[in-house]
């Protein structure tokens, strides 16, 4: 009987040590993902390929500027990259407010409203979280 308590036991410890160090590997990944290096970037930080971007790139690139992205931000560089398979271009202000205005609304689609989430040039900051070039008619 003391065996089989005994038995029990070490099988008990064995599987909470083995949960913990699963929980550990699982955290020591998920802050590699989150500390990884931007990927290669242009003089002016814009990805120098497009298939290097992810969410954790976003997010990396994010913080590089000083932001911290909410779900109002993911809205915007996700219709901005859907806006890039669709026309194979960043678009500069005009036409980025005016695809917004037609995919989330009035609201969304202004100047000001892209300001306060991505600074002074929305247009550009956005794309180059959102992993796409420069807009071609931003300066």
């Amino acid at each position: 009987m003391e065996n089989a308590m005994a038995d029990h036991k070490q099988d008990t410890e064995s599987v909470t040590n083995n949960q913990a160090s699963d929980t550990a590997l699982e955290k020591k990944q998920k802050s590699q993902e989150h500390s990884q290096e931007i990927p290669a970037t242009d003089s002016e930080g814009y990805l120098e390929n497009l298939s290097d971007w992810n969410e954790n790139v976003a997010e990396q690139i994010a913080q590089s500027e000083g932001m911290q992205l909410t779900e109002a931000h993911w809205q915007i560089i996700h219709l901005l990259r859907r806006f890039y398979e669709e026309f194979e271009l960043s678009p500069a202000m005009r036409p980025l407010v005016k695809y917004i205005g037609l995919h989330l609304g009035k609201e969304q689609a202004r100047s000001i409203y892209l300001m306060q989430l991505f600074g002074d040039s929305p247009a550009k900051m956005a794309s180059k979280i959102a992993g796409l070039p420069k807009p071609t008619n931003c300066l």
